[in-house]
């Protein structure tokens, strides 16, 4: 049987689980390299790229597979469980990738056609002109993930659009050769996403390459009225939908700690006492407490994924602070399950490039992500609990 009669046999979701598969390989066997560059390889995201994994989400119009939600997550989790930091690109790639769904038809065909992966950054510390049927963009962005290997980037701004009743949050598409990138991404985890440094300077943007994220938001509708009413992103609340792949991620990292905890194990026999701690009743409580908080947490990212796609079935009533304080509390578990383990094994897990230090780090990295903040989420969640606007978008 030919390798093409047995991809043509497989199913989308298992074309694109095998291919995550091999990007989570790869990346595990580049990951020391990763570490010192700063980002993960051409060849691991090339290979994102032949996998159709970053071409998840784009439309079935421009030849996407248009998977829904759960797909999504089950290919982000299987690279997580080799390296989170391939899987923080292999999840950001094909969200940006599905943002020209929500542009006017010019800005879907420019992007689309050209086929370059989109970075972006949400956070509106750019200016913007008006220059005719545009704007001219200035300003600094950080933390612009994966930009190194992507042709468009997506920039945060303040615009008082025509129709507008005033300033709003938009995200102007520039080209990254229009921009200078700088590589100052130099941190405790996460190294390999390559969140690096965005200068535009004067850059003009036509308006049909403007997002505007509040219009999404409210709407959850493309700018065009003929639109594919089965694409799934068009029925779900914008930012949490946007922001789903970071619990993902956790739990996927999470998930290989404590396989390598159970392996580095089953055969330790400490010194002090010299028994072997698979049979010590202390390592067989850290075992099933971290096995059940895990699952614990799984169940919440399956709630989470269901409010999601019931949403709109549900009269659209499911609170931003709730999807909020749901996707946090399930990074907050996983960063404690990576603790215990580090804690539990002790110095043997501290050496630098083994699994359970880099794995740690990069949870912990998760965790910082102004998505994963805990505490602002209970804080947010706990105001609509009483009735108050926490003025959260989800």
């Amino acid at each position: 049987m030919s390798l093409q009669t047995v991809k043509e046999r497989l199913t989308i979701e298992e074309q694109l689980l095998e291919g995550a598969q091999q990007v989570g390989e790869l990346a595990e066997e580049q990951a020391q390299k990763a570490e010192i560059e700063a980002n993960v390889s051409e060849d691991v995201v090339n290979l994102m790229k032949q996998t159709e994994i970053t071409r998840m989400m784009l439309p079935k119009e421009y030849g996407g597979p248009q998977v829904g939600i759960k797909t999504f997550s089950k290919v982000i989790r299987k690279i997580a469980n080799h390296n989170i930091s391939a899987a923080w690109l292999a999840y950001l790639y094909p969200l940006h990738n599905m943002l020209p769904a929500y542009l006017p038809k010019a800005g879907q065909e420019e992007i689309i056609k050209q086929g370059g992966l989109i970075a972006d950054i949400f956070a509106a510390v750019g200016t913007a002109k008006k220059d005719g049927d545009g704007y001219r963009i200035s300003g600094k962005w950080n933390f612009v993930s994966g930009v190194l290997h992507s042709d468009w980037v997506g920039v945060g701004v303040k615009i008082e659009m025509p129709d507008g009743d005033g300033p709003e949050v938009c995200l102007p598409v520039l080209k990254t050769s229009e921009v200078e990138i700088v590589e100052n991404w130099d941190t405790f985890g996460l190294r390999g996403s390559g969140s690096n440094q965005v200068i535009a300077d004067d850059v003009y943007v036509p308006m049909e390459r403007i997002f505007r994220p509040e219009i999404a938001g409210k709407t959850r509708r493309p700018h065009e009225k003929n639109y594919d009413k089965d694409y799934p992103l068009y029925h779900v609340p914008m930012f949490p939908a946007f922001y789903f792949g970071f619990p993902v991620i956790a739990l996927g990292g999470a998930e290989r700690v404590i396989k390598e905890f159970k392996k580095m194990t089953e055969k330790r026999v400490r010194l002090m006492d010299g028994v072997t701690e698979s049979k010590s009743p202390r390592s067989q409580r850290v075992i099933a407490e971290i096995t059940t908080e895990f699952k614990a947490a799984e169940a919440l990212m399956e709630r989470y994924i269901e409010l999601l796609e019931n949403y709109e079935k549900d009269g659209c009533t499911t609170p931003m602070g709730e999807f909020f304080a749901l996707r946090t509390k399930i990074v907050k578990t996983t960063s404690e399950i990576a603790l215990r383990v580090l804690l539990t094994l002790g110095g043997g897990a501290l050496y630098k490039g083994g699994p359970i230090e880099l794995f740690f780090r990069d949870i912990l990295a998760v965790a910082t992500h102004k998505t994963s903040l805990y505490e602002d989420s209970v804080a947010a969640y706990g105001k609509e609990l009483f009735g108050f606007d926490s003025g959260v978008r989800g």
